[in-house]
C-alpha cells in the first residue's frame, strides 16, 4: 500500500472520531466552506514557498496542501481510487486536448 491510500484510510478513520481529539474530525465538523478556507490557506503557502530558494520548506507546504485536499475529498466521500481512475484517464492526453474535452461537458 502506499502513503496516499495510507492516508484516505486514516482519513477515513478520523471521520468518525471525536472533534476534540482529531484534527481531521475537527475540521469535517465544521464543513466544506473551513476545509475550503484550509485548502486555500495552503494554497497561498505553497505559492509563497515556490518563490523561495528552500525544496525543504516548498515540499512540506506541497505536503499541507495535498493532505488538506484529501481532507476534503474524504469529507465528500471520494477515494483515492477515485482520484487515481481521473489522472489515469488523463493521462496521455494533452492538456490543452484535455481542457477542450471539458467545454463539451
Amino acid at each position: 500500500m502506499d502513503i496516499f491510500s495510507t492516508l484516505f484510510e486514516t482519513i477515513e478513520d478520523r471521520k468518525g472520531k471525536d472533534p476534540k481529539e482529531s484534527y481531521v474530525s475537527s475540521l469535517m465538523a465544521k464543513g466544506t466552506e473551513k476545509i475550503n478556507s484550509k485548502i486555500t490557506e495552503e494554497a497561498a503557502e505553497t505559492c509563497e514557498a515556490a518563490l523561495e530558494d528552500n525544496k525543504e520548506h516548498l515540499i512540506y507546504e506541497i505536503c499541507d496542501l495535498i493532505f488538506h485536499t484529501f481532507v476534503l475529498a474524504g469529507y465528500k466521500n471520494i477515494t483515492i481510487d477515485d482520484i487515481r481512475k481521473e489522472l489515469e484517464r488523463r493521462h496521455g492526453i494533452s492538456g490543452l486536448t484535455e481542457k477542450a474535452q471539458r467545454g463539451n461537458k
